[in-house]
Order: structure tokens, then C-alpha cells, then sequence
């Protein structure tokens, strides 16, 4: 199909008629602009758990808040669900959202604030605060407009001090979260120190971002760069060109790398010091391939790649700074999975293994190094607008864009928004999480 034709037939599809005859049309995402309100109107906060009263102070600066019965409208709802012990209590649910439901404006946040399941030692509060993810997972689903909802299960220990919960509430109640949806993310009690700037959370801060060339990692090294840290952004050699416009971008410093090499780690640690005075205190493992092939049809070349590349090289660079000091107490590790690896793809048996991989290396590393105060996280994408995704056939890309409860696919700056949330100080409470930037995928896992 030439090129025109495939613009044509795109701007059909995605038109009003198109809408009219059934042709799902995702709302235009409200995503975060410097100098905006985090959202667009007032929050709802309902429920009778430990943690509602402390929301609103937390919060105030920057976010309206209602009474529930007030008939404006709401761009979000927050509800502690804390307080939920037993079956019988689970219509807390319902008799806080039922009648907000049609109040909400669009692109509204809904928020779920529970206790995690797995710490709870009473058998009957195990059980209704993990029925919670049925409910955000559905409601997500059923919302329009592009509206999400989302669950936080905060430990058992957390009331009075929620700072450590703080700024998975900011991400979460603004557009910074745009294509976040259905997801369910794990605070600890942990105390944190909010930034000086919420404009600005990762002032001073040192990080590198692999494969940040083009693509993804290019607009990871930018949302960094907005945020305040000084990048190191790291590339193959022959990306030379685009790894140095990356880096001139962001105002940071570009290291031609082959991240398979086994001196990556001291090569790394080397330029922080060199170029910016410390060490590092946010790697993001966002170098990746695909060579896809069905698995009878698959060269040791394709798996080699792709293994090395994916996972080999987060694995090992990871380890090198740990054991070179070049990593920060404190410091931020975070990886790019995909929805490949949560729900497995044909032809992809390689980069899926790699991507289920990464959320294996945010299992392990995120326990072995909760002493030292380093978080380990991923984000998972599903659908990104890209170069390769603007190759694909016509009908096929079509199709990917809305099988998702948004109806479109997402952009690369969401990848890097909840990057950015993850490598943030004020994020310390938040380790061992996945977090899928897909729009809520209506198939698969």
C-alpha cells in the first residue's frame, strides 16, 4: 500500500464518521504540561479507612477538593479502602462510587487505596482487600473518556505518615499517568522527603539511560532532563548522531556504549565520575531488540541477540555497579519489560522470554537491595505510537491501537512519565513493582 493511500485510509478510521459507524475512537488523553494544574478539576475523597484524613493535607497545595455530595464535576475520585475487613463491608464500594459515576469529567482518575493482601495476617481482610483488584480492574473497563482507575496497596503498618505514599498519589491524580490504567502498584510504610519543586524531583541527580538514541529512551533522557537530572545517555556507537542530538537536548552527555560489552558497568561508572562529578543514582535498562521469528524458524543468531541485549545486559550492568560502587545508596534501578513478556507473543518467543526476564531481575534485586535504600521497578509497555508500530500493516495497527480500554495507543512520553515517577527521591517507598503503560490491554494476561 503506497504511503498516501495508507494516510488516507488512516485518517478515515480515525475520523468522527468513523466513530458514528462504530469505529471505537479514543478520547484525547490529557497529558501533563508544565505551568497546568495537575488536573482539571476538584477530588472526591471517600472511605473510612487510616489513611483518608491524611490525603487532603498531603495534597492541598496543589489539588481542589469537594464533598461527595456537591453536583459539580469531579476530575478524580480517591477511596480508602483500608477500612474494608470483611465480605459483608465490601458495599463500602459501591455506595462511594455508584452515585459518582456520571459526575465525572473526562480523562478523570479514580484511585483505590488498599492494604497489601499478602501482609495481612486475618484471614477475612486477606480476602476482601484482594477482591479489591477485581474492582479497579472492571471499573477500569467500564469508564469512558479517558478516564482511569488504578489500585495502591499500602503496607499494614501505614496511618498517620503518608509521605512514602505521596508522590504515587501525584502520578496517579495527574496527566503524567495518561496511559496508565488497570494497574495495581505496592507502596511500603516508608517515610519520604517530598522535593523542593514537585516541578523538579530529580534536581541534581545523576542518571543513564541506554538506547537512548531515538525511540523510547530518547523521550525517557528528556523527562529526566525536565525533571532536573543530569543524563548520561547511552547508545551503540553507530547511533553516534542520534545519541548525540539526544544529549545535546537534554543539556547531559552522550557514552557510545555497546551495553553487551563486559566493561559496560566500569565504562559507566568511569564517565559519571569523570563528566558529572559522582556516581550514578538512576539507571534506566531501556536498550532492547526484536529479531522475531517463529521459534521452528529461529536462528542461535536472532536468540543470541536479543537475549544479550534484552536481559544479559541489565543483569550484568546491574551487578557491575553494585559490585564497582558505581551505583548510590538510594539510588533508582528500573527496567523495560513489555506486555510480551506478561502475556507471550507469536513469533516473539525470544524478546517475550527477555521482557517476562526483566520482571524476574525487579523480583530479585528489589529484595537483595531494599538494605541499602536502592527501588527496582518496571514499566511494562503495550502498544506505543513508534516508528515500527507506523510500519505495520495497515489492519494490524489499527486493530492494536484500540484493543486497549483507552482505544488508542499510547505515546513514548508515557513510558517516560512513569520512569520518571520510579526514579524519583520522593518514590522510595515504591520497589518491586511492574507497572504496564498500556491503556488497561483488553486481552492477554
Amino acid at each position: 500500500m503506497s504511503s498516501s493511500n495508507k494516510g488516507l485510509l488512516d485518517q478515515v478510521v480515525n475520523s468522527g464518521l468513523a466513530g458514528k459507524l462504530g469505529v471505537p475512537q479514543g478520547e484525547p488523553l490529557r497529558r501533563y504540561k508544565k505551568g497546568e494544574p495537575a488536573l482539571d478539576g476538584p477530588v472526591v475523597i471517600g472511605g473510612e479507612g487510616r489513611v483518608a484524613a491524611g490525603i487532603k493535607p498531603l495534597l492541598s497545595n496543589d489539588y481542589q477538593f469537594i464533598d461527595g455530595g456537591t453536583d459539580a464535576k469531579r476530575a478524580a475520585l480517591v477511596f480508602d479502602a483500608t477500612g474494608i475487613t470483611k465480605p459483608e463491608d465490601l458495599h463500602q464500594l459501591f455506595d462511594f462510587f455508584n452515585p459518582q459515576m456520571r459526575k465525572l469529567l473526562p480523562c478523570a482518575r479514580l484511585v483505590v487505596i488498599g492494604t497489601t493482601p499478602e501482609l495481612v495476617k486475618d484471614r477475612d481482610e486477606h480476602i476482601v482487600q484482594r477482591s479489591l483488584e477485581g474492582f479497579t480492574r472492571s471499573v477500569a473497563k467500564e469508564l469512558r473518556r479517558g478516564a482511569t482507575a488504578q489500585l495502591v496497596y499500602v503496607a499494614p503498618e501505614t496511618s498517620s505518615d503518608l509521605t512514602g505514599l505521596e508522590s504515587t498519589l501525584r502520578f496517579l491524580l495527574s496527566g503524567k499517568s495518561a496511559f496508565v490504567d488497570g494497574q495495581v502498584i505496592r507502596v511500603s510504610a516508608d517515610a519520604s522527603a517530598a522535593p523542593e519543586s514537585w516541578d523538579a524531583p530529580l534536581a541534581g541527580k545523576i542518571a543513564v539511560v541506554t538506547g537512548a538514541a531515538r525511540g523510547i529512551g530518547a523521550d525517557i533522557a528528556k523527562v529526566l532532563g525536565r525533571d532536573g537530572a543530569k543524563v548520561i545517555c547511552v547508545d551503540i556507537p553507530a547511533a553516534g548522531e542520534g545519541l548525540a542530538e539526544t544529549a545535546n537536548e537534554v543539556k547531559g552527555s552522550s557514552l557510545p556504549l555497546d551495553v553487551t560489552a563486559p566493561d559496560a558497568a566500569e565504562k559507566i561508572k568511569a564517565h559519571a565520575e569523570e563528566r558529572h562529578g559522582g556516581k550514578v543514582d538512576i539507571i534506566v535498562h531501556n536498550a532492547g531488540v526484536t529479531r522475531d521469528k517463529l521459534l521452528a524458524n529461529m536462528d542461535e543468531g536472532r536468540w543470541n541477540m536479543v537475549q544479550n541485549i534484552n536481559l544479559v545486559a541489565p543483569v550484568r550492568i546491574t551487578e557491575g555497579l553494585l559490585q564497582n560502587g558505581g551505583l548510590a545508596d538510594g539510588g533508582r534501578v528500573v527496567g523495560v519489560s513489555s506486555m510480551a513478556g506478561i502475556s507471550g507473543n507469536r513469533g516473539q518467543t525470544n524478546y517475550a522470554t527477555t521482557k517476562a526476564g526483566v520482571v524476574g531481575l525487579v523480583d530479585s534485586f528489589s529484595e537483595e537491595l531494599a538494605d541499602k535504600g536502592i527501588t527496582v521497578n518496571a514499566v511494562a509497555p503495550g502498544f506505543i505510537e513508534t516508528a515500527m508500530t507506523d510500519a505495520m500493516p495497515f489492519g494490524t495497527r489499527e486493530v492494536g491501537r484500540r484493543l486497549n480500554s483507552l482505544a488508542q495507543g499510547g505515546r513514548t512520553v508515557d513510558v517516560a512519565e512513569t520512569i520518571a515517577y520510579f526514579a524519583g527521591n520522593a518514590s522510595n517507598a515504591v520497589t518491586g513493582n511492574t507497572v504496564r503503560v498500556c491503556g488497561q490491554n483488553l486481552l492477554g494476561a
